[in-house]
């Protein structure tokens, strides 16, 4: 009898179309779009180490506590992301984005509703074997690898807001990467 976790392909496109950003659900709108029954769970609220990429991201030390909110996202019940925000607690301790739940409407309307105004944002892509945790969460296969995405967000004045890191299971995802309307050369 065969254990493995059922086959699901789920899209991911890079870089994040603004429309789907904006949405209540980054996943749950990718996932409308390409007739997936989308699932989330909240696993974790509250301050964590930052390790080095999401410390050099919202320029603070490695090793400080900052604000973590992590969920599993599922597509046709299958697990097939982790996805974790980051904040400064400096700029966001005590607001609504602290609360336990999903903010609403959305985190994007909960980051403006502090007064902080989106300016640009930088991603990486990084594949490799996963943690014991990410295999676990994921219910990954041994040899399965993760496509790590991080997101940095900064507001106009330039300040590290929110870092996204998406924790992909990498035999479960296309990545469609687009260049920016009228960049494109051949």
């Amino acid at each position: 009898m065969d254990h493995r976790t059922p086959r699901v392909v789920v899209r991911r496109a890079l870089p994040t179309e603004p429309a789907v950003r904006a949405s209540a659900s980054l996943f749950a709108a990718e996932a409308e779009r390409q007739g997936i029954r989308a699932g989330r769970r909240m696993l974790h609220v509250g301050p964590e180490p930052a390790s080095e990429h999401v410390a050099a991201a919202l320029r603070v030390e490695p090793g400080a506590d900052v604000l973590a909110r992590r969920k599993l996202l599922s597509a046709d019940d299958v697990p097939v992301r982790i996805a974790t925000s980051y904040f400064r607690l400096d700029l966001f301790a005590g607001t609504p984005i602290c609360a336990p739940d999903f903010i609403r409407p959305s985190l994007q309307a909960g980051i403006e509703a502090l007064g902080h105004r989106f300016g640009h944002a930088e991603e990486e892509l990084l594949a490799r074997p996963p943690s014991e945790f990410e295999a676990g969460t994921l219910r990954l296969d041994p040899g399965e690898w993760i496509v790590q995405i991080v997101r940095a967000g900064y507001s106009v004045d330039g300040t590290p807001v929110h870092v996204l890191e998406t924790i992909c299971a990498a035999s479960r995802h296309v990545f469609p990467i687009g260049q920016v309307t009228g960049a494109d050369e051949f």
